[in-house]
């Protein structure tokens, strides 16, 4: 099939990074259901594709860590464009800078919820639906983090979480294998958005410093998910990290 009759999932798409790989999905040709909490948010995202010229992008209110939220994307989603290629695993939250001995179980527990039982719930839909509908299979694409590798100081339930998606990728990947259903994560260094702002401003270091760390533009992310999204059956990126090329993440300090 080739891109111009695929479907996709985004979901955490009406901000940052999810925006960005719903649009550039659009402008490769992909039907793209928008998840989010917020419907305003999806709703201008879907506004601004319909100005490029992009026509099919359907906004589905969601919260992905409730059951039947995700059961009503997923089946929206089929109704709207008769099926499911590609799902982004992208909805997430993370945690204002808080000591380890300091953390509530509040927080520890929604991080958990939306980040890793979200993935879990969204991912299993879409896998339901790969499995059963003809030409049977399709993609999907967690976003893991370099949080997936290595944490910052004071950020252990998003960095447990995030450590979680790369075994919930190994296990999706084996189990999808006999469906025709590939499974690759994202593993995202630094890209601009609302929520990243800050860290080009200045961020903790591992010794405790504070450093203003390098940036790169949230369109290479998109690009490279919609590579992900493209290849053929036969063929899965399993990792790739995109990142910052200054960032410190590779060496010490």
């Amino acid at each position: 099939m080739s891109s111009n009759n695929k479907v996709a999932v985004v979901t955490g798409a009406g901000t940052g990074i999810g925006r960005a790989v719903a649009l550039a999905l659009l402008k490769a040709g992909y039907s793209v259901a928008l998840a989010g909490r917020r419907i305003e948010p999806l709703e201008a995202v879907v506004a601004q594709a319909k100005a490029l010229g992009f026509e099919h992008a359907l906004a589905v209110p969601t919260d992905v860590a409730q059951p039947d939220s995700v059961t009503t994307l997923f089946e929206q989603t089929r109704q709207t464009f008769g099926r499911v290629d590609v799902l982004f695993n992208n909805a997430g939250v993370g945690l204002p800078s808080v000591g380890f001995e300091e953390l509530t179980y509040e927080q520890w527990q929604n991080t958990v919820n939306i980040n890793l039982t979200g993935s879990f719930l969204c991912a299993q839909a879409a896998f339901r639906v790969m499995k059963a509908q003809s030409p049977q299979g399709g993609r999907i694409i967690n976003n893991g983090s370099i949080s997936a590798h290595a944490p910052r100081p004071n950020s252990a339930p998003y960095t447990a979480t995030k450590h979680a998606i790369t075994g919930l990728t190994k296990s999706i990947s084996l189990d999808g294998r006999k469906y025709n259903i590939a499974c690759g994560q994202i593993d995202i260094g630094n890209a601009l958005t609302e929520l990243s702002q800050r860290m080009s401003t200045g961020v903790m270091q591992a010794n405790g410093e504070i450093a203003i760390e390098a940036m790169m533009d949230v369109e290479h992310v998109a690009n490279a998910v919609v590579h992900m999204a493209s290849l053929p059956p036969e063929a899965n990126v399993q990792f790739m990290t995109v990142m910052a090329t200054k960032m410190p993440f590779v060496g010490r300090g």
